[in-house]
């Protein structure tokens, strides 16, 4: 992140109403912004999961899903995925999907700072192997989406809330599946 990099500011119908600079947006009274999440699954059909970065505002050390973002003014939405994972996990993504359009939540974690996002989920497919960046992520590991289900109802505040929320609704973590269709996913 530089200083110079700013988001997208939203209203309550999620229309988006001007810019403010992301070191600015995430506080006590966090304004609804554009976001992003990513899921990122391999060959071998495991998603990789991430724990971010000690130094991040909110849930440092917490395990989430692979990568988060947002994208700057008048950047589509795509494009910003491709930049964040190449920023944080240095991965090329190939078939993006658009899973959950209007994901939308607020989270507050234990120092207060409030996560106020509507932020649309993707999921995506890789060949690479991570190349972590230490300012935004601290481990990574490749997971059967079985497990990390079993993990994220078990221990929920292990996990970034986003996470927790998405995977409720994503079917990439639909374990009443055979694993063979789930990765056709």
């Amino acid at each position: 992140m530089t200083d110079t990099d700013h988001v997208v500011l939203l209203d309550d119908d999620g229309r988006e109403i001007g810019t403010a600079p992301k070191s600015s947006v995430h506080g006590t009274e966090t304004a609804l912004h554009l976001a992003f999440s990513c899921h990122v699954v391999n060959d071998e059909g495991q998603v990789l999961v991430t724990r971010r970065a000690l130094g991040k505002t909110t849930w440092p050390g917490v395990w989430t899903n692979s990568f988060c973002g947002h994208p700057r003014p008048a950047e589509p939405v795509i494009a910003a995925v491709r930049r964040r994972a190449e920023y944080e996990l240095g991965i090329t993504l190939t078939e993006i999907d658009l899973a959950l359009p209007l994901f939308r939540y607020r989270a507050v974690d234990a120092n207060g700072i409030v996560e106020h996002e509507l932020c649309p989920v993707y999921t995506a497919r890789t060949h690479d192997e991570p190349v972590l960046n230490p300012l935004e992520v601290v481990d990574a590991r490749w997971v059967d989406p079985a497990d990390l289900a079993a993990s994220l109802t078990a221990t929920p505040w292990a996990f970034s809330p986003w996470l927790v929320l998405q995977a409720e609704q994503l079917h990439l973590f639909d374990t009443t599946q055979p694993r063979e269709r789930r990765r056709a996913s």
